[in-house]
């Protein structure tokens, strides 16, 4: 067992080099207009990526359930799918590609902060074990992956306003553009994360008897879930976009990041087994 642990971490620490390795790559190319380089960047990553893969699948054998109940496994399946996410949807989207010097980076640290939380192998409580649990995590997991590159893009759109990035300017969309790419994916991000609601809302009601009990987790995750669906309308039908719609996404991924990782660690949570 300790020569399976120590490979598993091995495989990881393995990982994140490939990912420092993608990110400098990806950032000397993009800031010194060496598109080479970025390119070579992303070639590195996608090996990154798979030797990622077989890391989480023998943890998954070891534990015997899905990378979601330590604070280890969640931060790097988040750190999987938001990479494998990132490159899935850089194939319709290419110009999305400029968003990788945030995606790669997020990537390497959620992974190695995974680590430096100690790996644990815990057992998953009988009321985890549902296939709407599953579909649960998945949705809000393509949900997260989805928010942080809108919440780049807005970033980006910030900060050209203000003369930043100017080096970035020839690989990135105008103005307009990135605003509608915040946009287009906080709408993807904001449907999978209703789904994600709707699949554990069935889960509770298996495990607990109940679609709802105003656990801390699902009360911050409905409320994230309604500002995101406020900065939808706001846009759709009262044409806020620019700088008041970028500082009303902040906001949004903000509370992304309460809901995801500070909630669960209520004592009161019915979800209280999560990243503890």
């Amino acid at each position: 067992m300790k020569e399976s642990f120590a490979l598993v971490t091995g495989i990881h620490w393995g990982a994140v080099v490939l990912y420092v390795l993608a990110a400098i790559l990806v950032a000397f190319g993009q800031f010194f207009d060496k598109p080479a380089s970025a390119r070579r960047g992303y070639q590195v990553a996608i090996p990154g990526l798979v030797l990622h893969g077989v890391g989480l699948a023998i943890w998954w054998k070891m534990v015997g359930h899905g990378p979601y109940i330590d604070r280890f496994e969640v931060l790097s399946s988040n750190a999987w799918i938001l990479l494998l996410a990132f490159l899935l949807f850089a194939i319709p989207f290419p110009r999305i590609k400029s968003v990788g010097i945030v995606v790669l980076p997020a990537t390497f640290i959620l992974v190695a902060l995974g680590l430096f939380f100690h790996p644990e192998m815990k057992t998953l409580p009988p009321t985890f074990r549902s296939v709407w649990l599953i579909l649960h995590i998945i949705f809000y997991k393509i949900a997260f992956s989805s928010i942080i590159i809108a919440f780049t893009f807005s970033l980006f759109y910030l900060l050209i306003r203000r003369g930043k990035l100017k080096k970035l300017l020839p690989i990135l969309p105008d103005l307009a553009g990135i605003d509608m790419y915040a946009y287009r994916f906080a709408g993807f991000g904001f449907t999978f994360w209703a789904i994600g609601m709707l699949a554990g809302s069935i889960w509770a009601f298996q495990s607990w008897g109940t679609f709802w009990s105003w656990d801390p987790v699902q009360t911050w995750s409905l409320v994230t879930w309604a500002v995101f669906g406020m900065y939808l309308h706001l846009r759709r039908f009262f044409s806020w976009n620019g700088e008041r719609a970028s500082w009303l996404f902040t906001v949004c991924f903000v509370l992304t990041i309460i809901s995801l990782f500070l909630t669960p660690l209520f004592e009161s949570s019915i979800h209280a087994e999560y990243f503890k």
